[in-house]
């Protein structure tokens, strides 16, 4: 028995002439023969296959096939068709790498894996993008809101993605940006939560401005800044103060992991006005100061930057029991008070106008008062 027909003998003990070949899959070969078309390749089958020039190299056809090949070299192969009985097996080279990626793909899509493509073109109906060799294409409405309105500024930039339909024997790749940022936000809101602590000072962005506060980014999640801690002032419209895409820095209020609610301040990342006027104002004392709001039950009077006190309507004038405060104030109005009560600690200031002496309300009480006085005696 001659050593060609021994070695027959092994590969076919080893089942390798046996071996099913099927179309898709990548095998080892060895190049036996070079023609003008193209090239044999013993893959260990019963008969050789075929290599064309074309799925050679991606060069001009004018390239020699022995400036690409060499006899006794062994390479992978790529099936593009499997043996029948009047057809040869034929292989790739090129599209070997091209093969691996589809590969690649099926294992990403399997382990739910987010992947970076780079966007090649712009087609009707949304983008191409391109990622370990392969095309795939994600629809407008699997863009980011942002990103899907400015198509043209996508081209050639990077950007995540998630696969949505994958079928490599149909050429077919559909891609989801929108899914890859959800699962991003995911990842990264849970490592947010993870190191808040309330105090804390964090920066975020403002992304959303309504009429009870605002939005704020802090990294994956959205905390809330309401109205009432935008600033130790009084703050009428949070639009006038606060713009979509402006960078802050905030202090930690409240946390509630179970439902990711984060709570916001901006005016306690300065200090307490209140505590500024502790000892500095005291109860009975005049003061001045600008009617800031008025209300059917009073209106409230800024003393200092920052801090309002309530004059009831009933401390308005001792003329009437129930006045129309806005017969008597109006906003942007200077006034004289008195102190009731201030207790910084508690952020309350009471105040009066009818107890202001020299005042009309309080000459009227002293009036009264003589007359009581003068009655009592008779």
């Amino acid at each position: 028995m001659t050593d060609k027909q021994l070695e027959f003998e092994k590969l076919l003990k080893e089942g390798k002439y046996n071996q099913k070949i099927t179309q898709g899959e990548i095998i080892k070969g060895k190049i036996i023969y070079l023609e003008k078309d193209g090239a044999l390749v013993d893959i260990g089958g019963k008969t050789e296959a075929f290599l064309p020039f074309r799925e050679l190299t991606l060069r001009p056809r004018k390239t020699k096939i022995e400036e690409l090949l060499q006899i006794g070299e062994e390479h992978d192969f790529y099936v593009l068709r499997d043996e029948s009985d009047d057809e040869r097996i034929t292989l790739s080279i090129k599209k070997v790498s091209q093969a691996q990626g589809w590969n690649k793909l099926e294992e990403a899509k399997k382990m739910n894996e987010t992947l970076t493509g780079v966007v090649a073109s712009i087609v009707r109906g949304g983008v191409i993008a391109e990622l370990v060799g392969i095309k795939g294409f994600i629809p407008t409405s699997q863009l980011s809101y942002k990103q899907s309105q400015q198509l043209d500024k996508l081209l050639g930039s990077e950007i995540s993605v998630k696969i949505i339909e994958l079928d490599s024997r149909k050429n077919k790749l559909i891609l989801s940006q929108k899914l890859a940022i959800q699962d991003e936000k995911a990842d990264l809101r849970e490592k947010t939560m993870q190191n808040l602590e309330i105090g804390q000072n964090v920066k975020g962005e403002v992304v959303r401005v309504t009429d009870f506060g605002a939005f704020v980014d802090l990294g994956g999640i959205d905390g809330l800044l309401p109205i009432s801690e935008f600033s130790w002032k009084r703050v009428s419209n949070p639009q006038e103060v606060l713009k979509v895409g402006e960078q802050i820095e905030l202090k930690v209020l409240k946390i509630d992991r179970e439902s990711n609610r984060i709570s916001l301040s901006l005016k306690r990342m300065q200090g307490d006005p209140w505590f500024e006027l502790e000892g500095k104002i005291k109860d009975n004392e005049l003061i001045k100061g600008t009617v800031s709001k008025v209300a059917n039950f009073g209106a409230f009077v800024e003393v200092h930057p920052g801090v309002e006190g309530l004059l009831p309507r009933a401390e308005i004038t001792s003329e009437n029991e129930n006045p129309r405060v806005e017969d008597y104030l109006k906003v942007g109005q200077e006034v004289q008070v008195v102190v009731k009560r201030f207790a910084p600690g508690e952020h309350r200031l009471s105040l009066s106008m009818k107890e202001v002496p020299g005042g009309k309300s309080a000459e009227d009480k002293k009036e009264k008062k003589k007359m009581e006085t003068a009655a009592n005696e008779t």
